[in-house]
């Protein structure tokens, strides 16, 4: 888990170009987030196993509980392409620091990703923090509780 700025010299070549593709990736559908209310727009990339990269941003609702987050969307077109393994993610929001995902998005992604799956989180102004699934929600309740149904 590290934290770096891009802006302060920080030597970009201990990213990966693949890591560097998912933040560009959330990055640019970021701007498509339809965040009237909030005005907080968030964008996230995920890459599945086979390699597929898919995208999702926030859609806010009048009704707040009816929006989606970017995590959210990113699964469900992932899902629609018909990938169900995420192999790595990044979430990018304008934040003074990186934005971590919001509990039901952290159960989400625990769906589609083992514990070890890095997750980048990243600022508009190139601040990063890497962590992994388990770490974000350690315990997480998965397929091994529902064995007995």
């Amino acid at each position: 888990m590290r934290l770096h700025r891009a802006a302060s010299g920080h030597n970009l070549s201990e990213r990966t170009e693949a890591q560097m593709s998912l933040i560009e990736s959330a990055r640019a559908v970021r701007e498509n987030a339809y965040a009237p209310y909030s005005k907080f727009k968030v964008g996230a990339a995920l890459k599945t196993a086979s390699g597929t990269v898919y995208t999702g941003c926030n859609v806010e609702n009048v009704a707040y509980p009816e929006g989606t987050c970017a995590e959210a969307g990113a699964i469900a077109a992932m899902v629609a392409g018909g990938d169900t393994t995420i192999a790595e993610i990044a979430v990018i929001a304008d934040s003074p620091k990186p934005v971590s995902p919001c509990g039901g998005c952290r159960q989400k992604i625990a769906e589609f990703a083992q514990g070890d799956v890095k997750v980048t989180l990243a600022t508009t102004d190139g601040v990063v923090h890497e962590t992994t699934v388990a770490a974000l929600l350690p315990g997480s309740f998965d397929a091994d509780y529902m064995s007995r149904v």
